[in-house]
């Protein structure tokens, strides 16, 4: 049984206009400035040039992919929990200022960054985005950043694993049904790469198995407490990221595709159809305790909402794995641009259902199945005033299982109530959705971990001994991650790798931006809009990581009294002097090259 929505209390926004506003937007801009500017103006891609999953096929990691294949396995490794994760968060905010930023950040800095970084890394045969920094801009400057990328690496497991280990302890169906969706997709990937099913049957195969996956999950639900299923997760990723991709990272993705365009499809539709009246706060106080302690929105929401908006992990991705299976480069819009604005929906519609459907299951816990640790009253008062609403909105969020919880809840009652379709089963469809795209990241993020080690031991001379072996150093960078999580306090471990990952969005805009200049000799306007955003990112999460490290995780680890936190903020201390290296090393061959531009600009003065 669930509640309706109620239709007599009109309002301005409801979810539909949500929706439909961010179609809008993201079409608009796609062909605007993604084809017509971005596509043909700047990068000039060519079906003509061969890509380096053409040129350098190995079938291990080099392997032309379908677009559409290919698109489901970057988004799905680029989205993670990030785009569910963050704006279930910052709905302390209220929901008007996150829904901004995630479109702001998409527009002029998320879908350009990713884009260019995946182009740049086809043109340069499929190299990481840090090798790229060392040939444009200097080999101390790759040096430092692969080292910034470790580390990086490192958090995302841990912010990834600690949010996939809670949902399992919180939903069991969804994590009987995570483990039986990638046991057959073992399955599917012998099937479709050795015996050569056809794309359409394998997508009928593969939505079996999906629909196979929920049943097992829903008859057979494994209830593990939360340090038990870190040890699971580190032994599954170590396996994952060392194995060929077509035996599980492709043939899983494909299936999270499935997921992906069922889910947002579904979402899009029913959230339209639900016309639901956004019931939370459209702003609640600028300094709302989202991250346990006041937050000022400015510059902190990039600790918050991380994929949703923007992510340099994404720039990994795309130069670590993607680049190597890109067919053409037509293909490149869709897979890059094309999947940065998937997530930026994703997360529209994360905001949509937590603002809409929140409200009424708190104001109807039994009708949904919630245990709340709040009395009807109390409820009432904190739905009646902003401020209190986002006082509290951290130990609802606790209530309803976390960040991940709460989507997965809102989203199924949201759906559910709009479509007259079970809310259990769309709780649990939720479910598996997050935690597939989750455990996509973490594997990719510990195969772009094993490639960034490899990397590392070069610059010391070791990559000839056992250290480096794919299998060491999987294993290497999952017990470092896994450990990390191992406390699972996410106020913590959530905006160290937020923070760090816009870090390196900013970092990675500066490398394309110096492809850009560099070598593509774009004109200068469309210099400004990769090299501008870049630098308004760096002040900001520049700003945000020293609030953090002095004032947010201090406050938490002393109420926590958790060592492996201090290990997180010694991390991103370390990531901050870094970040300052990298900074300057990037201003002095920006530098130079505007001399450059000025000796050849006076030499044509003289010759003319």
């Amino acid at each position: 049984m669930y509640v309706g929505v109620k239709w007599g209390d009109k309002r301005m926004i409801t979810t539909s206009i949500l929706v439909i506003i961010a179609l809008i937007i993201y079409v608009v801009t796609y062909y605007a400035y993604g084809r017509r500017v971005l596509e043909r103006k700047v990068v000039k891609a060519s079906a003509e040039r061969k890509t380096p999953a053409h040129k350098y096929f190995d079938n291990v990691d080099y392997v032309p992919t379908n677009k559409y294949v290919l698109m489901g396995h970057h988004f799905a490794s680029i989205a993670g929990a990030g785009p569910i994760v963050g704006p279930a968060m910052a709905m302390g905010w209220g929901w008007l200022m996150p829904i901004l930023w995630i479109w702001f950040g998409n527009v002029f800095i998320g879908a350009v960054h990713d884009y260019l970084s995946l182009m740049a890394s086809v043109r340069y045969d499929g190299r990481s985005i840090q090798w790229i920094s060392g040939k444009l801009i200097s080999p101390r400057m790759s040096k430092a950043f692969s080292v910034f990328i470790y580390f990086a690496l490192l958090l995302v497991i841990a912010a990834f694993g600690a949010v996939i280990g809670k949902l399992f302890v919180k939903i069991p169906i969804v994590a009987t049904a995570s483990l039986t969706q990638i046991a057959l997709a073992v399955v599917l990937g012998y099937i479709m790469y050795q015996k050569t099913l056809k794309p359409i049957p394998s997508a009928a195969l593969g939505a079996l198995f999906i629909v196979i996956s929920v049943l097992v999950g829903e008859a057979l639900p494994i209830h593990l407490s939360y340090q038990s299923w870190v040890i699971v997760l580190l032994i599954y990723t170590i396996i994952a990221a060392s194995l060929p991709v077509w035996v599980l990272l492709q043939p899983r993705d494909f299936m999270n595709s499935l997921l992906l365009y069922f889910g947002l499809f579904i979402g899009v539709v029913g959230l339209v159809v639900l016309f639901g009246n956004l019931g939370i706060p459209a702003y609640t106080s600028f300094t709302a305790p989202v991250l346990g302690v006041p937050s000022p929105f400015w510059p902190m929401v990039p600790l918050v909402i991380a994929c949703g908006a923007l992510s340099g992990f994404h720039s990994l991705v795309a130069s670590g794995t993607t680049s190597k299976q890109l067919d053409s480069e037509l293909s490149g819009l869709l897979v890059g641009y094309g999947s940065m604005f998937a997530e930026g929906l994703l997360s529209t519609l994360v905001v949509a259902s937590i603002a809409a459907m929140l409200p009424i299951m708190l104001l109807n816990p039994a009708a949904y199945g919630l245990k709340l640790g709040m009395t009807q009253a109390e409820i009432q008062k904190i739905l009646s005033d902003p401020i209190a609403f986002g006082n509290n909105y951290a130990k609802i969020m606790k209530d309803f299982g976390g960040p991940a919880g709460i989507f997965a809840k809102t989203f199924g009652a949201a759906v559910g109530t709009a479509l007259h379709l079970p809310v259990r089963a769309l709780i649990i469809f939720a479910g598996l959705w997050i935690t597939s795209f989750a455990l996509t990241t973490l594997d990719t993020t510990v195969r772009l971990a094993r490639f960034t080690w490899s990397e590392i031991m070069e610059y010391i001379n070791l990559h000839k001994t056992p250290i480096n072996n794919a299998w060491v150093a999987s294993a290497i960078a999952s017990i470092l991650g896994f450990a990390l999580a191992w406390s699972g306090a996410y106020l913590v471990l959530w905006p160290a790798f937020s923070g760090v990952n816009q870090m390196l969005a900013s970092i990675a805009m500066m490398t394309v931006a110096a492809w850009v200049i560099k070598e593509l000799r774009a004109p200068k306007r469309y210099q400004t809009t990769v090299l501008a955003p870049a630098l308004f990112l760096w002040v900001t999460v520049t700003l945000a990581l020293l609030i953090y490290v002095a004032y947010v995780a201090p406050v938490t680890i002393a109420k926590k009294g958790e060592g492996t936190l201090v290990a997180v903020e010694a991390i991103t201390i370390i990531e901050l002097i870094f970040n300052f290296f990298l900074l300057k090393e990037f201003l002095r061959v920006f530098r130079e090259e505007k001399e450059r531009a000025v000796e050849v600009s006076a030499a044509r003065s003289e010759q003319a």
